[in-house]
């Protein structure tokens, strides 16, 4: 294994500009590059980090087979956020859109989490230390 690889999921969305601002205002993350934008006024991908990693989003164009959870039907991957306070982070995305699939709520396993599905149809673990 190459020590310098890194993964970088790329959510695919109808609207990246949308999704970029729902990310950065309900997970606070942070803008890094915008590359430019396609003939239908969209950008091809929008970089953001989050902590220490970064993830991208991008349209959907089913012609590239780029298909979005709502194309697909739902989400075929969880993408999980280690928090500090996970009540905070999933009250924010639900103030920004997104809904509650399964309660933050102390679990069995020792962590604190919950799903939530954003408003572009990802679906998002939020866990964190028990309270």
């Amino acid at each position: 294994m190459t020590p310098d690889l890194r993964l970088s999921p790329r959510l695919i969305v109808p609207d990246p500009d949308r999704a970029s601002a729902f990310y950065q205002a309900a997970l606070g993350a942070e803008h890094v590059f915008s590359a430019p934008r396609n003939d239908d006024g969209r950008p091809s991908v929008v970089d953001h980090r989050l902590g220490g990693s970064s993830f991208r989003v991008s349209p959907a164009v089913s012609s590239w087979g780029w298909l979005s959870p709502d194309d697909l039907g739902g989400s075929a991957v969880l993408l999980e956020i280690e928090v500090d306070d996970p009540d905070a982070v999933a009250e924010r995305m639900i103030a920004h859109g997104a809904e509650v699939v399964v309660p933050i709520e102390n679990r069995p396993y020792g962590k604190r989490s919950g799903r939530i599905r954003d408003q572009f149809g990802h679906l998002w673990i939020i866990t964190g230390e028990l309270r």
